[in-house]
């Protein structure tokens, strides 16, 4: 078994001598707060040379209370708790620190006039088609952060774990390209602080929640980002992390208390059960152990059960969201942190933001697990969620397999009909996040096994289906990963993005004529869905597949539009008998194929050629 020895976090006893040194405030955070937020409640994390020692006061501020000042194990550290009344108006709280052999000191913290009606601000929803980045590897539109002073991780494009370069500054610059293709919402992966000594590009290693790694911009610039995507018809959803930390966290070398973290005699990993969590018959060492294990030993696993800890995590979230303008939060590992901590996070932050959208990682192919974390499920131990959407692995899954089974007795299609046959387990199927792939698996092409036909059968479905649809950067240029798993591999950099590049996507420079076409085919298919309210939010009918058939119909309908969906697996075209979905369709079909164009008037059967499909919008 790998043995770690953890920092031992000794807290030395404070003699009367240090009591006279100057005090200083190295920290605050939040770094500001605002007027008029719908929780009147804050608490600032204030770090310095023994502060805790001191006495603090505030000074009067209307509509301000301090209802405490909280000690914890370090003496550098004090939680100062304040309740904000909502008519208060915006300025700076001025703080007094006394010790009995130091001269007064005086701080002050910022009370901001909020930007516009931020609690009104709408995440994204069924009616988006999502892009994910991965920062690092889209686009380098600023060299001159490549390499930063103090950062171990230097740029090189050769390393495939290695920093490659690409910031906040190259997703400015492509904004147009990606509204142009039919995107609508961006899903970036973490671009917080970094500060690890290599493979630190992904930016699941957080070592400073408050600020944006120097490397891809600063806080001020991903603002900016924001501001432009919504310009150009884009929202932004951040990728946040609560369950761990980067080893590097300036926490680490100075803990608020030794609970601040899940401490173990030796190294213990996480033993990714989530079945426990549902497990009637679980040990209380695997739940905990899965709940308190590390990720990796890089990365010290937070203990939420603290509650100063908890409030600062949830206080950080609800910052992002009223500073920068983003839309939407996809929550990493979301059932690896304590369970009672997810549900306060989320339910402080859908109190604050009614209309916002979070979305949850959930890797389970089981949709009971799924299920469980989302709002308005009757769990049977009472756990009531308050997540909106989550992410939906069974679906993905099962389209892949799908598409990749060979026929036997039974339809091909079977396992898909039969996974979205069972969303009768989920409180809301239209808020999942369904998708092709993303950062940490496989590309789809290459998990398709770089067959064309079926991979543009596996986007016309996520475009048509029920769900948020999601597409990992690249995928519509065919990117792959050929022979490798590596995350590295996975991640390539996005081609045009580096000056000097030899492949462009961006203006189809050295694209193969295949690429070329698929770019075309998702550009086509996504700007149509843009518009295709039907597809939003409409009921959904699908028919189950007959034994050899290979062909799987859906509908999509409301009072005024209908659409049928037509995916056809077999290697020759076929007549697809009508009346089999009269239901829906009534006596004869007459309508236009938005795939092809072709108008259907008045037929009884349907010829849909090999391995195609057809979405036909019905008069």
């Amino acid at each position: 078994m790998f043995r770690f020895t953890l920092f031992l976090f000794t807290f030395f006893v404070v003699t009367s001598q240090s009591l006279y040194s100057q005090n200083r405030i190295e920290r605050m955070e939040p770094p500001n707060w605002w007027v008029g937020m719908v929780s009147e409640d804050l608490e600032i994390m204030v770090y310095g040379k023994n502060i805790g020692l001191c006495e603090i006061r505030l000074e009067k501020y209307d509509g301000v209370v301090l209802k405490e000042v909280k000690k914890v194990q370090n003496s550098n550290y004090v939680f100062i708790s304040l309740t904000i009344a909502p008519q208060t108006v915006p300025g700076n709280l001025v703080f007094t620190l006394n010790s009995e052999k130091e001269a007064q000191v005086d701080f002050t913290y910022p009370l901001l006039k909020r930007e516009g009606i931020k609690q009104h601000t709408v995440g994204f929803s069924s009616a988006d088609m999502v892009y994910l980045i991965t920062p690092d590897r889209f686009a380098n539109g600023n060299t001159s952060n490549d390499n930063v002073n103090g950062f171990a991780d230097k740029v090189n494009r050769k390393d495939k774990g290695g920093r490659h370069g690409g910031d906040i500054q190259g997703i400015i610059n492509h904004l147009g390209y990606l509204s142009d293709m039919g995107f609508t919402s961006l899903w970036i992966n973490p671009m917080l602080e970094n500060a690890m000594p290599k493979n630190s590009y992904h930016g699941y290693a957080i070592t400073d929640f408050y600020k944006v790694d120097p490397r891809f911009g600063s806080n001020e610039l991903y603002k900016v980002m924001v501001k432009k995507a919504k310009e150009k018809g884009l929202t932004v959803i951040m990728d946040m992390v609560a369950n761990h930390i980067g080893l590097k966290h300036w926490w680490m070398k100075d803990l608020p208390s030794q609970d601040w973290i899940n401490q173990w005699p030796e190294y213990t990993e996480t033993n990714h059960r989530k079945s426990i969590i549902l497990d009637p018959y679980a040990a209380a060492v695997d739940r905990k152990t899965f709940f308190d294990g590390w990720f990796v030993p890089t990365m010290p696993d937070l203990n939420q059960k603290n509650q100063e800890l908890a409030t600062y995590l949830i206080q950080n979230a609800i910052w992002w969201i009223e500073y920068s303008g983003i839309s939407g939060i996809r929550m990493d590992t979301y059932p690896y942190p304590d369970m009672e901590f997810m549900n306060d996070w989320s339910k402080a932050i859908s109190e604050e933001y009614p209309l916002f959208t979070i979305v949850g990682e959930e890797w389970s192919t089981n949709p009971n697990q799924v299920a469980y974390w989302q709002q308005g499920k009757k769990n049977y131990n009472n756990y009531e969620s308050h997540l909106k959407s989550v992410m939906d692995f069974p679906l993905q899954s099962a389209l892949v397999n799908s598409l990749n089974s060979e026929k036997t007795w039974a339809s091909s299609w079977i396992e898909l009909y039969e996974t979205l046959a069972q969303d009768y387990v989920y409180a809301d199927p239209n808020q999942l996040m369904i998708f092709s792939d993303n950062h940490d698996m496989s590309r789809m092409y290459t998990q398709l096994n770089e067959d064309f036909d079926l991979y543009k059968l596996a986007l016309v479905y996520l475009a048509t289906t029920r769900g948020i649809p999601q597409l990992y950067y690249g995928t519509e240029i065919l990117m792959t990963n050929p022979g490798t798993d590596d995350h590295g591999i996975i991640r390539s950099d996005f081609p045009g993005g580096w000056e000097n590049d030899a492949i462009s996507a961006f203006t189809g420079l050295g694209l193969s004529l295949k690429q070329k076409e698929a770019q075309e085919f998702v550009k086509k298919l996504l700007n149509w869905r843009k518009g295709a309210a039907v597809v939003h939010d409409g009921a959904l009918k699908h028919f189950a597949p007959k034994n050899k058939e290979e062909v799987y119909v859906l509908f999509r309908y409301n009072d005024q539009k209908k659409i049928m969906v037509v995916l056809n697996k077999n290697t020759k075209s076929v007549r697809v008998d009508l009346s089999t979905y009269k239901e829906v369709l009534g006596e004869e079909l007459i309508g236009t194929d938005i795939l092809s164009d072709v108008k259907i008037k008045e037929a009884s059967e349907l010829t849909i050629k090999a391995r195609s499909a057809m979405i036909i919008a019905l008069e």
